[in-house]
């Protein structure tokens, strides 16, 4: 069955998590608990940004040339419909509700979440290349994600001794070695 017969016009198909439909019938102190728990991470961001700055430069010293950069994963500032002038809100749940200002919305939707969001996706996309480099060898997920971090050849690959010891498919698998095209079946 082809992708386009198994999921909607959108292409996100029966993925798609139930939240809107249910977040009414929740309790309010547990729907402030939640709000909270969505701020905390706030507090692990440096520790990804170390992460990721460890990792690419691991790889700027094994000889990687064309990684992308935080700056790739973060949205165009230009792109955002909103700014501070026209920021829309919402009717506030409570009197000291920080949802009724402007400047809430605009540091959480323009600022935390963008940057949270590529942050991450940028210290998953350096992980996928690190593991592409060192580990050649497949497992069940390799096809469906790691190829965002395809490399030219992997560290097994560049030692002819190493290459003739690898499996077929792992020698042969075109995410960590540019010289063979298409997939391999698994």
């Amino acid at each position: 069955m082809k992708k386009c017969e198994t999921c909607d016009p959108s292409g996100i198909g029966e993925n798609r998590v139930v939240i809107g439909k249910n977040h009414g019938q929740i309790p309010y102190a547990t729907r402030i608990l939640g709000v909270f728990l969505i701020y905390l991470p706030i507090l692990t961001l440096p520790f990804v940004m170390i992460s990721a700055y460890i990792s690419y430069f691991h790889l700027k010293l094994m000889g990687a040339e064309n990684i992308k950069t935080l700056k790739d994963f973060l949205p165009d500032r230009a792109s955002f419909r909103y700014k501070l002038s026209n920021q829309i809100v919402m009717r506030p749940g409570y009197r000291l509700s920080p949802t009724q200002s402007r400047l809430f919305w605009v540091l959480n939707c323009t600022w935390y979440c963008p940057f949270s969001v590529g942050l991450f996706e940028w210290h998953a996309y350096l992980v996928k290349l690190v593991e592409n480099w060192w580990c050649p060898f497949f497992h069940g997920r390799k096809e469906g994600h790691y190829q965002e971090g395809a490399i030219d050849r992997s560290f097994w690959h560049i030692f002819p001794e190493d290459v003739v010891k690898l499996d077929p498919e792992d020698r042969d698998n075109p995410i960590w070695n540019e010289d063979v095209k298409g997939v391999p079946e698994h």
